[in-house]
C-alpha cells in the first residue's frame, strides 16, 4: 500500500513532468469535465489532488474562486507557476491530505478530483471528506483510472501500475466507485467511460523509472497471457513495448437535499 510519504517523494521528483504531460493537460476527459456541470460564475470550488493544476486552471475563468489542494508542496509550486502564468488570479494554493481536509463543513459548491484517487490509501475516507465539505446540492466531479471488472485483468493492471509507480495504491473498478459513492450519501447523476492509450516510454519516463525496472516491466507486459494482451491492446515491436490501452471513469455525483 502506498504511503503518503511515498506519494510526496514520487511527485516531488515528477512535478514538472506532470504539468507538461499531454495526457493530463489535453485529455478528452478534461473537456467533458467542463461540460458536465453548469456554473454561474459565483461558485467556490475545491480541486483535490490538483497535481499539475490542469483542472483548477480550466475552471478558474468559470467560477468565482478555486482552491487547488495537494499533498505535495513541490507539486503545488509547479501548479501555481502554471496557473498564475496563465493569468488566473482567483486560485488559492493549499497543502494538505485528501483524506483529512482542513476545511469546514459545507464550504464548496463544487469539488473536483482528476486522475489521483488511485494514489489514496483510503478512498472511503476521501469520499467521506468530499461529502462533508460540499454544500448540499453541490456537485462532485470524479475522474480516475479504473481497473476492469474481471479479477485477472484488475490484478494485471494494478500490478503494472505499481511496478511503474511505487506510490500507486489501487485503481478501483467501476462498480466499486459506484458503490462507494452511493454508500457515502452521494447520488450519481452522470458517468462516462474513456479509453486511454499510454505510450510506454513516456508513461515510464514521467515517473523517472530506472532503466532496469523499465526493462523488467517491458518484459512482464510482453509476456502476459494472450487474453491480457488483447484486453489491454498491448502493442510491441521487436520485443519492445510500444503502447497499451487502459480506461478511466468520469462521474458527476450530487450531495442531495434530503429535507
Amino acid at each position: 500500500m502506498a504511503t503518503k510519504k511515498d506519494v510526496q517523494k514520487q511527485f516531488s521528483r515528477s512535478a514538472d513532468s506532470y504539468v507538461k504531460s499531454v495526457v493530463h493537460a489535453k485529455g478528452e476527459d478534461l473537456r467533458t469535465l467542463l461540460k458536465m456541470v453548469d456554473v454561474t460564475g459565483q461558485e467556490e470550488m475545491l480541486d483535490v489532488a490538483t497535481g499539475g493544476g490542469h483542472t483548477a486552471n480550466a475552471f478558474a475563468p468559470l467560477v468565482d474562486k478555486v482552491i487547488a489542494f495537494d499533498l505535495t508542496p513541490k507539486m503545488l509550486s509547479a501548479a501555481k507557476q502554471f496557473i498564475t502564468g496563465n493569468g488566473h488570479g482567483n486560485v488559492e494554493f493549499k497543502q494538505g491530505d485528501a483524506e483529512k481536509m482542513p476545511f469546514t463543513d459545507e464550504s464548496f459548491d463544487l469539488v473536483t478530483c482528476r486522475i489521483a484517487p488511485h494514489h489514496f490509501p483510503n478512498v472511503e475516507d476521501f469520499v467521506t471528506e468530499v461529502y462533508r465539505v460540499l454544500k448540499t446540492g453541490g456537485h462532485f466531479l470524479l475522474d480516475d483510472n479504473i481497473a476492469p471488472e474481471d479479477d485477472e485483468f484488475d490484478e494485471f493492471y494494478n500490478t503494472v501500475e505499481k511496478r511503474r509507480d511505487y506510490s500507486h495504491n489501487r485503481a478501483l473498478k467501476k462498480t466499486e466507485w459506484l458503490r462507494t459513492l452511493e454508500l457515502n450519501g452521494f447520488e450519481i447523476e452522470e458517468w462516462h467511460r474513456f479509453t486511454k492509450k499510454f505510450e510506454f516510454d513516456s508513461w515510464c519516463d514521467r515517473m523517472q523509472l530506472p532503466e532496469k525496472e523499465k526493462t523488467e516491466l517491458n518484459d512482464l507486459m510482453i509476456d502476459a497471457p494472450e487474453s491480457i494482451r488483447r484486453k489491454f491492446r498491448i502493442k510491441a515491436d521487436a520485443g519492445k513495448m510500444v503502447s497499451f490501452q487502459a480506461e478511466s471513469i468520469l462521474l458527476k455525483a450530487v450531495k442531495p437535499d434530503l429535507s
